[in-house]
């Protein structure tokens, strides 16, 4: 299974709000240059997290995005969620009953233990730890040089 760009460059917009900060509202063109992701583009994806209640928008011309909750508070399962809908392997993990063979498949317990798990580690990270993964990786790069 891959994830679309939708939801790889939605977490990467998240990943920006977090990292600016609640201080005034970052525009999408100031993330679109940073994230190298175009500005139409996440112009749609904001809609869905702004929908789902992940951000805020403020109107005018100082406008733009922020998170509505505090980053520890927002996971990347929300995230990908909101912009992916059901993250089931396959339909039968979820509705069994649309399946004939559930009752003698022995796939489908691997499709479910894959699904669960899948949502487990989603659900165990959250921006602020991406902030942390970031700022790690950035000081393993500086002890490098």
């Amino acid at each position: 299974m891959k994830l679309s760009t939708r939801s790889r460059y939605g977490l990467r917009l998240m990943f920006s709000l977090a990292m600016h900060g609640n201080k005034e509202p970052l525009q999408l063109g100031e993330i679109s240059v940073r994230e190298n992701i175009s500005e139409k583009y996440l112009g749609q994806i904001v809609i869905h997290l702004r929908a789902a209640g992940l951000v805020n928008s403020v109107r005018g011309a100082q406008g733009g995005y922020n998170l509505a909750r505090d980053p520890k508070d927002i996971t990347v399962l929300e995230i990908v969620e909101c912009l992916e809908g059901d993250l089931s392997i396959v339909d039968c993990t979820d509705h069994p009953e649309d399946c004939g063979r559930e009752s003698h498949c022995a796939a489908v317990e691997i499709w479910r233990r894959l699904s669960v798990e899948m949502r487990k580690i989603l659900s165990g990270i959250n921006l602020e730890d991406m902030i942390r993964i970031h700022f790690d990786k950035a000081a393993a790069l500086n002890f490098r040089i």
